[in-house]
């Protein structure tokens, strides 16, 4: 088993309008915007990171902003809800910042032991805020959210699959521990983890394959202190017959990816160097930033990016 992990770095996914989208991670939810990229493959297209003031691992949600994609197709394979940790008591200050946004899907439930808040993202996005005891991680608290009810980072996330036993197989051997079992839903921790440290696993065999598009977790990326431990990770991948790129160099982290046994594509990233590597913290996702071979590209990108409508603050 591996000790190397500690909880989840970030989550990608998929959307349609990147000003729409910037709007409701930032306005809506009140976290901080803290890199404004690109994405490595379709430079054409942002890659836009919001966490805490730093964007520590396991607080940033990440999005490829693709203008004109077809909303995604909920089914297995695929992330189900990103699970975001709030302080105890404070739902029903979310419940009518929410409501008042007009945000959808709003529905409140218990599960293993906590209150949770559902919603739909922009285009779909399935996510739940869960009040949590004793989350002392640092909070953003932009956009008028306070400390008694800003956001702390991911708890977790849970994966809709056909079938949970290679998969929870899989975590296991990644250093997760079954830890409860509640209406169908296999709940996985990581002891000692990183407060982000929340996998579980719905069975749905009767369900169609999830189809990518807005609104669907492009990759889960699970976290590692470093470059030697995130080889040592591969190694072990590698050895157990899964097959991993090589490590590829994402500017902020080092990344690889394998698939996993259920569909879902995961991410082992690096904690270092951070998002603070080539902007100064107080000035974090200010400034677009280009990856070295896509840096002659500027004036074009600049031209052809949608604007967030906030280039003057954030």
């Amino acid at each position: 088993m591996l000790n190397q992990i500690k909880g989840l770095h970030h989550v990608t996914s998929m959307a349609a309008s990147a000003r729409e989208n910037n709007g409701f991670f930032t306005d809506t939810l009140g976290l901080r915007r803290v890199k404004k990229t690109v994405n490595f493959d379709a430079p054409d297209v942002y890659h836009l990171y919001y966490g805490d003031e730093v964007g520590t691992p396991g607080s940033v949600m990440t999005y490829f902003p693709f203008p004109h994609i077809a909303r995604g197709r909920p089914g297995t394979g695929e992330v189900g809800t990103t699970l975001f940790s709030v302080p105890e008591g404070s739902l029903g200050y979310w419940q009518e910042r929410l409501s008042k946004a007009g945000v959808d899907g709003l529905k409140s439930d218990e599960a293993f032991g906590n209150k949770r808040l559902h919603f739909a993202g922009p285009d779909g996005d399935g996510f739940a805020l869960v009040e949590v005891r004793d989350d002392n991680r640092a909070q953003w608290t932009g956009n008028g959210v306070g400390e008694d009810q800003a956001i702390h980072g991911f708890q977790g996330a849970s994966l809709r699959l056909r079938d949970e036993g290679a998969t929870a197989e899989l975590l296991k051997f990644m250093g997760y521990q079954e830890v409860d079992r509640q209406d169908g839903v296999l709940r996985l921790g990581m002891p000692g983890g990183n407060g982000a440290d929340v996998i579980d696993i719905e069975t749905m065999p009767n369900i169609s394959g999830a189809r990518l598009g807005a609104g669907s977790v492009h990759h889960i990326a699970f976290a590692v202190e470093n470059r030697e431990k995130q080889l040592e990770v591969r190694k072990a991948l590698m050895d157990t017959g899964y097959q991993v790129t090589p490590v590829i160099d994402r500017d902020y982290f080092w990344a690889i990816y394998f698939r996993t046994p259920g569909g879902v594509l995961f991410e082992v990233a690096t904690n270092e160097p951070g998002f603070d590597r080539d902007e100064d913290t107080a000035h974090l996702g200010e400034a677009l930033k280009l990856p070295t071979q896509h840096a002659h590209l500027r004036s074009v990108l600049e031209k052809q990016l949608e604007p967030l409508g906030d280039e003057k603050a954030v």
